[in-house]
């Protein structure tokens, strides 16, 4: 068990053993994709010891790339490791000049690589191992307690002294107050200028067997686009911080991971245990132009044509905003409504020099 965190229900040997396969076939499946992969620019000589790595794919986000950089710099992240999967909007000339990103191109399919997850476990794999790692996507934005203050070192840090190994967020859909695709967006600005209301809740959860991952949703996007079929909403939980190891593999996007140890690090909305928030800023005014083009590549699904309806309310410019949004405001203000949990930073540091 991870520790200083909530254990997970127990499960059989039976389930246990069908686990470590499961995982040793992701593994394998990482490894193979390699072949997948070309390096447009390998900086990872310049990776230290104890450096913070940042792995990402993406896919055309050239307008987000700019403020993705700025945030994730003054985060304190040292080194980013990208897969470009075959944009065309520039995204990959600009990830070329940064001096801080090693690079990798593909244009193989991003469904078929489980979304992007076996490229990023293999360059986990090599280069990530004994390293805290962040997985995140080019439109989320990691804030957790202090973060102006306590940045990613600090961070690290104090989960080492406690005994953690991971750290967990809830996802938050930040939208606008008028119709979607509507707004003037300059890509050097931060996003939730534009994007700055959320939902409060109502946000529900559960804890899934055999892995023991946490499975939260509900929020602005049930709301908007799946009142009807809540239990195909979008999952709402990530793990995109963890130390990690060659033998590690994330199961579903950073939802859930295996060991499932690493499932324990995040309880959700309302516990008081360490956690932070993704701000997610999906519904930047690109995002009517990019739902049409994704509704016809049909690859961020596993069953696209369950999805035809999601899409076409995106398309249909709706306004999201309604007299119960809450205006963005910080993290204190996520804190104080149960979304994130807290961080005794001195009493970590107390407990060490003892």
């Amino acid at each position: 068990m991870t520790a200083a965190t909530n254990p997970l229900p127990p499960i059989s040997w039976a389930q246990k053993y069908r686990l470590r396969l499961k995982r040793r076939r992701l593994l394998w499946r990482a490894f193979r994709s390699r072949h997948d992969l070309t390096c447009l620019i390998d900086r990872t000589s310049d990776i230290r010891p104890g450096a913070i790595l940042a792995f990402t794919t993406l896919r055309n986000e050239r307008n987000r790339l700019s403020w993705f950089f700025n945030h994730y710099r003054a985060l304190g992240v040292d080194h980013f490791l990208v897969v470009d999967n075959d944009s065309d909007d520039g995204s990959t000339e600009y990830l070329e000049c940064q001096p801080d990103v090693s690079l990798w191109q593909t244009t193989a399919s991003y469904r078929a690589s489980r979304f992007g997850l076996d490229w990023l476990t293999w360059l986990q794999m090599r280069y990530g191992h004994g390293h805290w790692t962040l997985m995140v996507d080019a439109d989320e934005l990691l804030v957790y307690p202090d973060h102006d203050t306590h940045p990613l070192p600090d961070l690290t840090g104090w989960l080492n002294r406690t005994g953690r190994n991971a750290f967990g967020a809830l996802m938050l859909d930040l939208y606008p107050d008028t119709s979607l695709g509507t707004q003037d967006y300059d890509p050097s600005a931060d996003p939730t200028e534009v994007l700055n209301w959320f939902d409060t809740g109502p946000y529900r959860m559960q804890r899934q067997a055999p892995l023991g991952n946490l499975w939260v949703q509900g929020g602005a996007r049930e709301r908007m686009f799946f009142a009807e079929t809540p239990q195909k909403s979008p999952t709402l939980n990530k793990i995109p911080l963890i130390r990690w190891s060659r033998r590690y593999a994330y199961v579903n996007s950073c939802h859930s991971a295996l060991p499932r140890r690493l499932n324990a690090a995040y309880n959700g909305p309302g516990d008081n245990a360490p956690s932070g928030v993704l701000l997610h800023t999906k519904f930047l005014p690109e995002v009517v132009e990019k739902s049409g083009v994704e509704k016809t590549r049909r690859q961020h699904f596993h069953d696209p044509d369950q999805f035809n309806t999601y899409y076409d309310g995106i398309l249909n410019r709706p306004t999201m905003w309604t007299p119960n949004s809450a205006r963005y405001k910080g993290w204190r203000q996520l804190q104080q409504l149960g979304l994130m949990g807290k961080i005794e930073w001195k009493s970590a540091a107390r407990a060490n020099d003892l």
